[in-house]
Order: structure tokens, then C-alpha cells, then sequence
């Protein structure tokens, strides 16, 4: 989805191009905001969005949404989205993550089963200005460090640690060849090496990584399900976890969901899936943003403890899709999966797309050995490299695109691009907290009724 025709200039050129941007967008451009229009109410966006949501679980994504300004952010990217598509941008576009904020990047299990740290959220992805997840990433840390209490002038450092990370990967990436950038990973103890800064933050930074190296699916076959009449069947937690008849139709959807899955498949990944039967299905409600849509978890047996455990998720359209644009995919599903495949260095064998009853789905593994960072363990100073680690690999998911050389010249290599982001971050993490706080008037007032679950 990346025009062709750039990928055979000439990297000189390229750099020239990418320089000569800054004269229609200087760089301290990016610094831009100013508050937005009156026009745009934030609780009015979110209620939008609840017309293709199960009406039942909106209350929980309103209530985890009110644990925090930070926690309302991540439920609130079609918020941002609206509100960056009238800023100024340089005119470079590539694949986005869409929702990139520190809880999106974490570790899981490549199919070699390495245990690498990527981005891991592609709901949102679509093609747009490579500057909106970067400013997404910086008000998430911005918002994060006032969460944890780390002060102002460390959550200024932390973003500003970012963006310098950012446009140094970047520059370094710039000068690779392409298949050196598209080898190029990062494994989960690398980035406990960068970030632990005491030998006893390195054992609990350790200790939460070996609990997730074990969510195997033999382990979570345990935790989730339990033997019923001979078969395994998933354990219900109701409003979280519950069979379909809690739910009239969603069985025969979630089957329906699986035949037309493994067409997206590749030859040996649909004969590897044909030797596992299908034999339970459950809805399981999921994150912050998407709790609402419609997921389930699909458990798949060849055997007595031979366990595959598949998670459908609904493709709704990109926040990043302005009205009135024309998708390149016709599946949102696919969507989600052609934007992974490009932005991850390695991607989950299992990931495809399907849609039944004009509803779009990707599917993928349930949480193998999938997980964020827990934020509370990090001190000032690890909270600073942790923020650098989620900026080196952003400018590593975006220089698969193709255009590393172009953002590179445009960024230059003073830090005038990153004190700007930084002063944007900065007023964009007040205006969450103001969004936050007429959240929380409407849930007050009766407006919209919130359950914390």
C-alpha cells in the first residue's frame, strides 16, 4: 500500500525530499495545539462508536475507561484521531499502529517461539502521517508518568526520551539495507537489559516475564476450561467470560467465523488447523478500547490435552479512516492483519481474517505468552528507557513502510522535532484529562451509565 515508485529513488534523493518538507511543515509545527473546536464533544465520539457494540458491555468499557485519565486515553483513540486529522503534518504516510500507547507494545511468542517485545495492537492500524503514532506514544507516556506520580519533569523527559529514540532508530534504519530492516527484532530480555536498573528491579521485571513465557495453551487449557461429559468446555465468569446462550447467536456466528477463517490462511497453517476440532466457544470480554465488540475465544482439541485456543475479535472500520475515505482492503479483518504483518517483525502463524453476517473478524492464538509491561514496577529511571525502548521499536515498525530515509530527512538531526512533540504531548495530556473529567460528569449526571467489572 506503499507507493511503489518511492521505494526506486535514490536514497540521496529521498533524504533531499524528506528535507524539503520542513519548508511547507516546519518541525516546531508539530507542536501545535491550541485546544480544539467547539464543535467536537469527546463523550459524543465514544457514544458514536457504541452503534456497532453489543449494547450489554458498554457500560464496562465506560467504567474501565474512569479508572484514569491514562486508562480513558487507551478507550479513546477515535478522540485523538479526530482531533490530529486537522494538524500539520510533513505528507509522509506508511502503515500505523493506529493506537500506539505504552500498553500496546509488550511481549509474545513468535511461531520459532522466541520471546520477542513489538508493538501488539493493530485494531486501529490503517495508511496515515507516520506522526500520529508518534504523538500517540508521547501522550501516553506523558499521561502514564502522572499516573505513576513521577513528576512533571520527568514525564517530560520520558516522552522527550521517545522522539529521540525515535529519530535516532530512524536514522539508523535509514541507512540499512532493506531486508537488514525487515530482520531486524528485538527479544524480550534485551529489553530487561535496557531498562532494569537495579539488580533487584531486574528479578521482579524477570519474574513477571517467566509467568508469561508459561501461558502456553497446555497451561491455559487449565486455567480456562474444565472437563464437562467427557469434552473440555470453557469455565463461565460472567459478564467476562459466558457461553452463547448468554448471547442468542453468537455460536453459530463464531462457527461461521471459523470456516471462512481458513481461507485466509496459508496452505500449511489450514493443515495444521484441520487436525484440531472444534469443540466449545465463548464470548470473552477484552482491553479498554474494545470492550464491546464482538470476541470470543474458540477452543479447538486433537487430542486429551492437545490444545489450540483461537480468539476472534471484530474489525470495525480504523479511527484513522476519515469519512468519506475508501479502505485499500476490503475486509476490515484484513485490515488488521495486512497492517500487523508489515509493522511486526514476527507475527503469529495462526493470524487471519473472515467475516460472517456482514460483520468483519480477525482471528489470532489467545495470549501466547502475550503481555504488556506492568508500568507500577518502573522507577523514574526505568520509566525513562522504557519510554526509549517504545520509541526505537516504533521507528523499527515504521521503517518496514519504506520510507525510513524521508521521515529521516525531515526530522534532521537536531532535537528541534522532539521538543516540539514534547510540548505537544505535554498540553494534548492536559486536554485528556479535561476529555476524562466530562466523562466522568456524564456518568454522574445519568448521561451514561458506567460498571466496573
Amino acid at each position: 500500500m506503499t507507493p511503489k515508485a518511492e521505494l526506486w529513488v535514490s536514497r540521496k534523493e529521498r533524504m533531499r525530499r524528506g528535507r524539503a518538507l520542513r519548508s511547507a511543515v516546519p518541525r516546531s509545527a508539530q507542536a501545535l495545539w491550541s485546544g480544539r473546536s467547539a464543535g467536537l464533544d469527546p463523550v459524543e465520539v465514544l457514544r458514536a462508536q457504541n452503534r456497532e457494540r453489543v449494547p450489554a458491555l458498554v457500560a464496562i468499557r465506560y467504567g474501565r475507561m474512569l479508572v484514569s485519565p491514562f486508562a480513558f486515553f487507551r478507550g479513546a483513540a477515535a478522540v485523538m484521531a479526530a482531533d490530529l486529522r486537522g494538524l500539520p503534518v510533513s505528507g509522509i504516510s506508511i502503515h500505523l499502529c493506529g493506537d500506539c500507547h505504552l500498553m500496546n507494545f509488550g511481549g509474545y511468542a513468535t511461531p520459532e517461539r522466541q520471546f520477542v517485545f513489538d508493538i501488539n495492537d493493530f485494531d486501529e492500524a490503517f495508511i496515515g502521517p507516520w506522526e500520529f503514532d508518534l504523538k500517540r506514544l508521547a501522550v501516553s507516556i506523558v499521561l502514564a508518568g502522572r499516573e505513576l506520580d513521577l513528576g512533571e519533569d520527568r514525564c517530560r523527559q520520558a516522552a522527550a526520551a521517545a522522539v529521540a529514540a525515535y529519530r535516532g532508530q530512524t536514522a539508523r534504519f535509514a541507512k540499512m539495507t532493506e531486508l537488514e530492516v525487515w530482520h531486524t527484532h528485538l527479544e524480550v530480555k534485551d529489553v530487561l537489559d535496557e531498562i532494569a536498573r537495579s539488580r533487584r528491579e531486574r528479578e521482579e521485571l524477570e519474574r513477571g516475564a517467566r509467568h508469561v513465557e508459561r501461558q502456553t495453551p497446555e497451561v491455559l487449557l487449565g486455567h480456562l476450561t474444565r472437563r464437562h461429559d467427557g469434552e473440555r468446555r470453557f469455565v463461565d465468569n460472567p459478564p467476562l467470560v459466558y457461553h452463547a446462550q448468554r448471547h442468542g447467536g453468537h455460536a453459530r456466528v463464531m462457527r461461521g467465523v471459523v470456516e471462512r477463517y481458513r481461507r485466509s490462511l496459508r496452505d500449511d497453517v489450514r493443515l495444521l488447523l484441520d487436525r484440531y476440532r472444534l469443540v466449545d466457544v465463548a464470548v470473552k470480554v477484552v482491553g479498554v478500547g474494545s470492550v464491546g465488540t464482538r470476541c470470543g475465544i474458540l477452543l479447538f482439541m486433537a487430542g486429551p490435552d492437545d490444545a489450540l485456543i483461537l480468539q476472534t475479535k471484530q474489525a470495525l472500520r480504523s479511527v484513522l479512516q476519515a469519512p468519506g475515505r475508501r479502505s485499500p482492503w476490503p475486509n476490515q479483518g484484513q485490515r488488521v492483519v495486512a497492517c500487523q504483518r508489515v509493522m511486526q517483525a514476527a507475527s503469529d502463524m495462526f493470524l487471519g481474517w473472515t467475516t460472517f453476517e456482514r460483520r468483519d473478524y480477525y482471528v489470532r492464538q489467545l495470549r501466547d505468552m502475550k503481555a504488556s509491561l506492568e508500568l507500577s514496577l518502573l522507577t523514574g529511571r526505568s520509566f525513562l528507557a522504557y519510554a526509549g525502548v517504545c520509541g526505537s521499536i516504533l521507528a523499527r515498525a515504521h521503517a518496514r513502510s519504506g520510507r525510513a530515509t524521508e521521515i529521516r530527512g525531515y526530522l534532521g538531526t537536531s532535537d528541534r522535532f522532539d521538543r516540539a512533540l514534547v510540548r505537544f504531548a505535554v498540553a494534548y495530556a492536559d486536554q485528556t484529562e479535561k476529555d476524562y473529567q466530562r466523562l466522568q460528569a456524564a456518568v454522574r449526571n445519568g448521561t451514561i451509565r458506567a460498571e466496573k467489572v
